[in-house]
């Protein structure tokens, strides 16, 4: 696991954390479950908040995850966690609940959404909606644990907001010329943007499902899949490039032979190189790359 400190911080050399009450700390503990979730509470914590992210590598399958001691010790440490829900970091309750902390502030983007602990796609990252509600959040804890830099966190939260301006023109703009573009998915990691882009998946969720929980899809459902590049029924083909296995391999060299470009998508933040809004910005431009040139990105 890889921690990191925002820059502001690191400016300042501080090398420590204090764990005590809100009322002694100088430099709030803060950790995301992904590191999506971590950039951004450094983003609107700035140099009051030290964050770590335990769901950090691009190269490994996130649903596969297991906790150390050395996780366990860290999250007992923080004083403000952010993590996803609906299944998706459920080792993250397993540690609050064997570590009470009086102090520590949880926000769940499930909760925050209200959505059910069943909804189906769990990658609520990638819906442009969500992580602005997050941020208001992570903005309005910050400052019940640190009242005195509330307008601080404010004036970050404002700017985090004007920083998502040009992925929001861009969805925009994608939808009004290419919505009802056909796309396949080998899994529903970037469903909710594919969605907000007016894209049409025509991979059934079913197959999605199948290939996310670990599950042989049907032998007609890969056929299906398949069909979608030798028939050229689709335009793009976005393919998760943390889960790669024989099948999902294969699915991608089918569609690369029969000219259908493939973007690679990612479950966690590829770094270094990216903030959260530079990263969702690059899967928008990647697709429309792939729509309007027929080029793959296969990674970012």
């Amino acid at each position: 696991m890889v921690a990191f400190a925002t820059a502001a911080l690191a400016a300042a050399g501080c090398t420590g954390v204090s764990t005590a009450g809100a009322s002694t700390s100088k430099v709030i503990n803060g950790i995301g479950a992904e590191n999506e979730y971590a950039n951004v509470l450094g983003q609107i914590g700035g140099q009051y908040v030290h964050v770590s992210s335990i769901l950090n590598n691009p190269n490994t399958d996130p649903h596969t995850f297991e906790s150390s001691p050395s996780v366990a010790a860290e999250v007992s440490a923080a004083e403000l966690i952010v993590q996803n829900g609906v299944g998706y970091d459920t080792f993250m309750n397993k540690i609050e609940s064997a570590s009470p902390n009086s102090h520590r502030k949880v926000i769940v983007a499930q909760n925050v959404l209200g959505l059910p602990t069943n909804t189906p796609n769990p990658h609520l990252w990638y819906d442009p909606k969500t992580m602005p509600a997050v941020a208001a959040v992570m903005a309005s804890d910050l400052s019940a644990l640190q009242p005195g830099h509330a307008s601080y966190f404010r004036s970050n939260l404002a700017k985090f907001n004007a920083s998502l301006t040009p992925l929001h023109n861009a969805i925009a703009a994608f939808k009004a010329k290419y919505a009802g573009t056909t796309v396949a998915t080998t899994e529903p990691v970037a469903d909710y943007l594919l969605t907000a882009m007016g894209m049409n998946n025509l991979t059934p969720f079913r197959f999605q499902a199948d290939i996310m929980n670990g599950v042989d899809p049907a032998p007609q459902d890969i056929t299906l899949e398949s069909g979608f590049f030798t028939k050229h029924q689709v335009k793009v083909f976005c393919y998760n490039q943390q889960v790669i296995d024989t099948l999902t391999t294969s699915i991608r060299e089918t569609a690369l032979k029969a000219g259908v470009p493939v973007v690679g998508v990612y479950e966690t933040m590829p770094t270094p190189g990216y903030d959260f809004q530079t990263w969702m910005l690059a899967e928008v431009n990647a697709i429309k790359k792939a729509i309007t040139t027929g080029a793959s990105t296969q990674k970012l």
